[in-house]
């Protein structure tokens, strides 16, 4: 039934976006950018599960992070397809006594908890109990989750003692909200120590970026022996911490003590993506600082991210209007680089790297030591979910921003 009324759905909006793209409607098409791809992706993948070309549904912070986009773009719009595509995807892996198919609490992945950052939403809306045993479930693992000494969250359980900064995204808002929804006052302490503790070990004063992880072992091949932290700047991870303070922030009480250190680290951060922006297309390179070294590339996740980051920040006066320009030329620039048109309406982002992390080999069998050869050396992939989800959620943003010039 859901697969039906998809697709009965989407028939109707890519005859909406055909129209939209007619002579005299250049307007309209520039302020719904969010449902254009929002679109698209449906048409994609009838079912969301689909995407990455699943063959089954697995519980995966990608897939969490367009159904995120869904339910952001319902909210906006009042339109259900959007929410019931999201909860498709969740009552395709949550079982009627609320446990998470293919979820494993033991093998301790940071990036499991940020699936669940949709389950708030279903259940608030639904009041079915078997989303709240879920988000309980992902909460229980924060308690038991491996740390460092000073209380970081590991990422994984086989990465042992290291923080990305990646994983301040997958955790942190999902128990900012936790806290917020559930009175758990307490938590907000941890959750703003999580950021407060990778930006003390991975912040380079010199360039105004943050590196991409740090071990506190010094053990691992990519760890400086001094300082822990990887050695490249790698523009998605920023992207990903950028965006997870912007959504914690939406649950820190505004009398919380750690309130001022979040918003200190995003002006550093706001200030560091500025710099690197590039002049030419407005977007961001691969390796954010070495935008001039050859096999460099412009990259659409991470882009995505920063406007996101950005729009948001500016939407809620975290900082100051001189990162509009930055906001909207950086979107233009995705828009421009990144997004092009198919012959069935729908909408491609191109120049996503597939994946990038730290430690064993990458795909191509490049050891994943933080380098600028190993960033460079993975998979740049058409319409990934890391980039299609990003882009829907920076375009909400950036509408709401050119609202607000009007």
């Amino acid at each position: 039934m859901c697969y039906m009324k998809n697709m009965l759905f989407m028939v109707t909006a890519a005859i909406s976006l055909s129209l939209l793209s007619c002579k005299g409607s250049e307007k309209a098409v520039e302020q719904r950018w969010s449902e254009k791809m929002a679109v698209s992706e449906m048409t994609r993948f009838p079912e969301l599960w689909m995407i990455e070309n699943a063959s089954k549904p697995k519980w995966s912070y990608t897939f969490g992070l367009v159904a995120k986009s869904m339910i952001e773009v319902w909210k906006e719009t009042g339109n259900q397809q959007y929410f019931d595509y999201a909860k498709g995807y969740a009552d395709s892996l949550i079982t009627m006594d609320g446990s998470i198919k293919t979820y494993s609490m033991d093998s301790y992945n940071i990036d499991h908890i940020s699936p669940g950052k949709i389950l708030f939403d279903l259940y608030a809306e639904t009041g079915d109990l078997r989303y709240k045993k879920a988000i309980d479930t992902l909460y229980t693992q924060s308690l038991t989750h491996p740390r460092t000494s000073e209380g970081g969250f590991w990422h994984k359980r086989k990465y042992p003692h290291q923080m990305w900064l990646d994983g301040i995204y997958m955790a942190s808002p999902f128990l900012a909200q936790y806290a917020a929804t559930f009175s758990e006052p307490d938590l907000y302490d941890d959750v703003v120590h999580q950021v407060t503790l990778i930006d003390a070990h991975t912040f380079d004063e010199e360039s105004g970026l943050f590196f991409h992880g740090w071990d506190e072992s010094r053990q691992q091949a990519w760890a400086d022996k001094e300082t822990g932290t990887s050695p490249g700047f790698w523009s998605r991870s920023m992207g990903w911490y950028g965006a997870a303070i912007v959504d914690l922030l939406d649950h820190l009480p505004e009398n919380h003590p750690g309130r001022d250190s979040l918003l200190g680290i995003t002006e550093r951060l706001a200030s560091g993506i500025k710099k690197y922006q590039d002049p030419t297309t407005g977007v961001w390179y691969q390796v954010t600082d070495q935008g001039d070294r050859e096999g460099n590339y412009l990259e659409s996740s991470g882009s995505a991210l920063f406007v996101y980051f950005l729009a948001k920040a500016l939407n809620n006066n975290y900082i100051d209007e001189s990162y509009r320009e930055v906001a909207l030329n950086g979107f233009e620039g995705i828009i421009h680089n990144f997004i092009k048109s198919e012959e069935d309406g729908s909408y491609t982002i191109t120049n996503c790297c597939a994946v990038a992390g730290l430690g064993g080999n990458g795909i191509t069998g490049h050891p994943r030591d933080g380098s600028f050869k190993y960033y460079i050396s993975e998979p740049v992939i058409e319409n990934d979910p890391k980039s299609t989800g990003s882009f829907i959620l920076a375009a909400l943003e950036i509408e709401k921003l050119k609202e607000s010039i009007k």
